[in-house]
């Protein structure tokens, strides 16, 4: 917990500098928008305005939810394990995508309730899966906070690694529900309003998943205002782990992009934690479940994909990373006023 508290803020004036290399570049000012205020934020994270991001990834935080026992899924808890595997092997639908990004893909057992045989998988189980949130706390503190540490770890060895850019992403049958019970928490919105259907529930599922998020606030009763026994009582091994990925890229200087819905509650948590780690956050896109959107309002970041998405495992987040290739591409360009002997536009 030391290390949540010496997070200091991004660097302003590298930002001022990345604004005016902005500026300089042949085009009307701010026309490419947010992804300009994301290059502007990058450069502020890293503490230069001359970065590079060529080495990019994507952490998968994988672990099981007691809650699954409550039939709040399609699924079974088996499919987490499955899905691991595939990860870790290199062949789930997130390592499609990252290939196709040119970024590496590593999987880390946070929680699950199993031992899973798998090459590449990274070993960091806390315990055999979470409680079930229905009837009592998801975790321990202490579990919380080693699930903390798992994320926080995962930034400084990856970083360590020449990685510069981290996308988040999860894996755990059952995860939308503590996820909702989170984003009701934090945002102060009811459970049937941010409560959807995850992968895939019938209107009867979805009745059945709301219940089962107010019978988890009733009889945990976190505290909003302390965001350790939010992730405790109502949390997962996934979204704490995900919650200590965004603090470690506050703490370590790395930009750390939230995927969805999951991914947004965890980065809400952090913002709880420690306000200034939302300064270190890039937003993908806005998720078709219904609390995505409370989420990154709650966050203050807009996401500039909007598709619908709703799959997971880091896959939107991936999908920032060449739309911020794209904006390098003209950010580092020659193509400046100076270069054209064209003035300069001016802030009106």
């Amino acid at each position: 917990m030391e290390r949540i508290k010496a997070i200091t803020p991004p660097d302003s004036a590298a930002m001022k500098r990345a604004q005016d290399k902005w500026n300089s570049v042949a085009k009307p000012l701010h026309s490419l928008g947010q992804l300009e205020d994301i290059i502007i934020k990058i450069a502020g994270i890293t503490g230069s305005e001359s970065f590079s991001l060529d080495k990019r990834c994507v952490a998968v935080m994988c672990a099981d939810h007691g809650v699954v026992e409550e039939g709040v899924t399609q699924s079974d808890s088996s499919v987490t394990a499955i899905v691991a595997k595939s990860v870790a092997e290199g062949s789930s639908n997130i390592n499609l995508m990252a290939r196709s990004c040119n970024a590496d893909v590593f999987a880390y057992d946070v929680g699950m309730n199993r031992d899973v045989e798998a090459n590449g998988l990274i070993r960091r189980k806390i315990s055999y899966g979470s409680e079930n949130i229905a009837k009592g706390a998801a975790m321990t503190y202490p579990q919380a906070q080693a699930a903390l540490s798992v994320g926080m770890d995962a930034v400084r060895d990856l970083k360590e690694k020449g990685y510069k850019i981290i996308v988040t992403g999860e894996m755990g049958i059952g995860n939308t529900t503590p996820a909702a019970a989170v984003t009701s928490v934090i945002t102060n919105a009811l459970p049937e309003v941010v409560t959807g259907k995850g992968a895939g529930l019938d209107s009867k599922g979805l009745e059945l998943k709301i219940s089962t998020v107010k019978r988890a606030l009733d009889i945990n009763r976190p505290d909003p205002d302390n965001a350790l026994d939010i992730l405790s009582k109502i949390g997962g091994y996934d979204i704490g782990a995900m919650t200590g990925l965004f603090l470690g890229g506050a703490y370590y200087h790395v930009p750390i992009v939230a995927d969805g819905m999951i991914s947004a509650a965890a980065a809400a948590l952090a913002i709880k934690f420690n306000k200034l780690s939302r300064e270190y956050m890039l937003c993908s896109h806005t998720s078709s479940e219904p609390a995505a959107a409370m989420l990154l309002e709650y966050i203050g970041l807009k996401a500039p994909i909007c598709a619908g998405l709703h799959l997971g495992e880091g896959t939107g987040g991936v999908l920032l990373l060449p739309l911020i290739d794209a904006a390098m591409a003209v950010y580092n360009s020659s193509h400046l006023f100076e270069a054209l002997s064209i003035e300069q536009y001016k802030e009106l």
